[in-house]
């Protein structure tokens, strides 16, 4: 049997140890540890996106990254984001422009979304639908997602009073 082996990390600005099992997965490690479920799992393959979280500010599956790979790395979660205010924009449009409906999905766009912005202060629509190319929605459709992406990038350009 393998032993549990010991990690640190920081998680949404506070340090967190534990020790997991090799083969434990960053996901189920956020959720069944440190009780952070806006992580959500789907496919369990990386290719739904519902998992996605930023580690070292890079956004990946974290269905795909073990635990023991995040050792020592700063991980940032929906809750931290959300917390923090830094998305609060891209929530109210998501919620504005009906960008969400059974939410199973929404955080994993969020982040994804939020990826974007941060790497294309305006993107076009198809700019927008390449980035989420990788997070499925089966309840909205894309239109209204990728209007609320529009429209917070929109925003965010406007001079602020």
């Amino acid at each position: 049997m393998t032993a549990p082996v010991a990690i640190s990390v920081t998680v949404n600005g506070e340090h967190a140890e534990a020790h997991v099992l090799p083969r434990l997965n960053l996901a189920d490690f956020l959720r069944e540890h440190l009780k952070l479920t806006g992580t959500h799992l789907g496919c369990e393959h990386g290719v739904c996106g519902a998992c996605t979280v930023r580690v070292g500010g890079e956004i990946v599956r974290s269905c795909l990254m073990l635990a023991v790979q995040a050792n020592g790395a700063v991980v940032e979660t929906i809750e931290g984001l959300s917390d923090s205010g830094e998305i609060a924009d891209l929530q109210a449009a998501f919620r504005d422009r009906n960008a969400l409906q059974c939410g199973f999905c929404t955080p994993g766009m969020l982040m994804a979304a939020q990826d974007l912005l941060r790497e294309n202060r305006t993107p076009a629509r198809e700019e927008i639908r390449e980035h989420l190319s990788g997070n499925y929605c089966r309840c909205t459709g894309y239109h209204a997602i990728i209007d609320a992406i529009e429209t917070t990038a929109r925003a965010r350009m406007e001079p602020k009073a």
